[in-house]
């Protein structure tokens, strides 16, 4: 074989070599999150409607002319204030007549007292017969009687007169006025006159599943529930407490209500508005959590996040999560604080893949 053949062979075997050799991998762009430890609120999120404190609707006790009105419509009213005058003078000519046939049969009364004890002594002496004895008595029994209903009636009469003047019951936020100065007023009547509602505080109620009902039990027995109550407008949400558990669960919803309470001085909420309620139960003070976007699931039914080793590769870790916080996953078991987790990218990386860090999500930086 000449030297020639030789160095061809030798040519041709390095070719073939390299031929056969596998190009390398690119790197998976992928974002990434550290695993942190810190407190995880153990919340429950529910829809709700606000509701006034109190409601009352006002209505006129007695028939008259309304004469005055003392506030308008939407002002802020404190219990006691008078809203309504209703013409005054027939409840206060009925007031004088009651009084005075109570002045009369009070007279008669005493006349009627005095003839028993005379009749009483004479029948002692055998002046008077038994009988008219009697009769002197039962007569002064019977004017005692008609002076006790006069002054019932007298009593009806100020009731009537009182209620003339129209107060406000409760302290609260007037709505539409539907009767206005000028008109008959008559007692039950429809519409009323005006609805008072109480927004200072104010409730919100909804409804949490069955199954977190022994929960809220138990936790609302050591302290006062902390409840954020959310407007379709979002913003920081207004801050109140548990105030009260429904006796029994609804079998229809298989729900229970609740009722959170709002100092709503801002009156950021408003009877009948639609509130998104979320209920604080109690804090994990050193749990471990990961971004919610970092959880996938796996075939098994389980789940399991990407994680980064020093060595820049991408290693899969199954994960016992138990319960999200915002957009946070809590985890139980599986990644340890400090970890890094991969967070967009995954459907492209596969165990061992070599990653390229495109940006973090915590800081924003630009990887290295």
């Amino acid at each position: 074989m000449t030297r020639a053949l030789v160095v061809l062979l030798a040519l041709m075997a390095a070719g073939a070599c390299r031929e056969q050799k596998a190009p390398p991998r690119p790197k998976v762009s992928v974002t990434v999150a550290a695993a942190e430890r810190g407190p995880a609120p153990y919340v429950v999120t529910a829809n709700g409607i606000v509701e006034a404190m109190q409601s009352v609707a006002i209505q006129s006790q007695v028939q008259g002319v309304l004469m005055a009105v003392h506030f308008k419509e939407g002002d802020e009213v404190k219990a006691g204030a008078v809203l309504f005058e209703i013409d005054p003078r027939p409840f206060r000519a009925a007031l004088d007549q009651a009084r005075a046939v109570l002045a009369r049969d009070l007279a008669q009364a005493e006349n009627a007292r005095r003839d028993a004890d005379r009749y009483a002594a004479l029948v002692q002496k055998d002046f008077v017969t038994r009988s008219q004895a009697d009769q002197a008595a039962a007569n002064a029994l019977a004017q005692l009687a008609i002076v006790k209903a006069d002054s019932a009636a007298v009593a009806n009469a100020q009731f009537n007169l009182d209620n003339a003047t129209i107060r406000a019951p409760i302290s609260g936020k007037t709505g539409n006025l539907f009767v206005r100065q000028g008109n008959l007023v008559r007692p039950g009547a429809v519409p009323p006159l005006v609805v008072i509602n109480q927004i200072h505080p104010i409730l919100a109620r909804f409804a949490v599943p069955e199954k977190e009902l022994a929960r809220v039990q138990q936790y609302s027995r050591e302290h006062a529930l902390r409840a954020v109550a959310t407007t379709a407008q979002g913003g920081a949400g207004a801050a109140g407490t548990l105030s009260f558990i429904d006796n029994g669960v609804d079998s229809t919803t298989g729900t229970v209500t609740l009722k959170a309470r709002f100092d709503n001085a801002d009156n950021a909420l408003w009877p009948g508005q639609f509130v998104s309620v979320a209920l604080e139960l109690f804090v994990e003070p050193d749990a471990v959590m990961v971004p919610t976007a970092a959880v996938q699931p796996a075939q098994d039914g389980g789940q399991f996040v990407f994680v980064i080793g020093k060595d820049g590769k991408a290693q899969v870790a199954p994960i016992i999560a138990t319960r999200t916080v915002g957009d946070r996953t809590v985890v139980e078991k599986g990644v340890d604080a400090g970890a890094r987790v991969v967070t967009d990218g995954q459907s492209r990386l596969t165990p061992g893949a070599t990653v390229d860090v495109r940006t973090s999500v915590a800081g924003g930086a630009k990887a290295p």
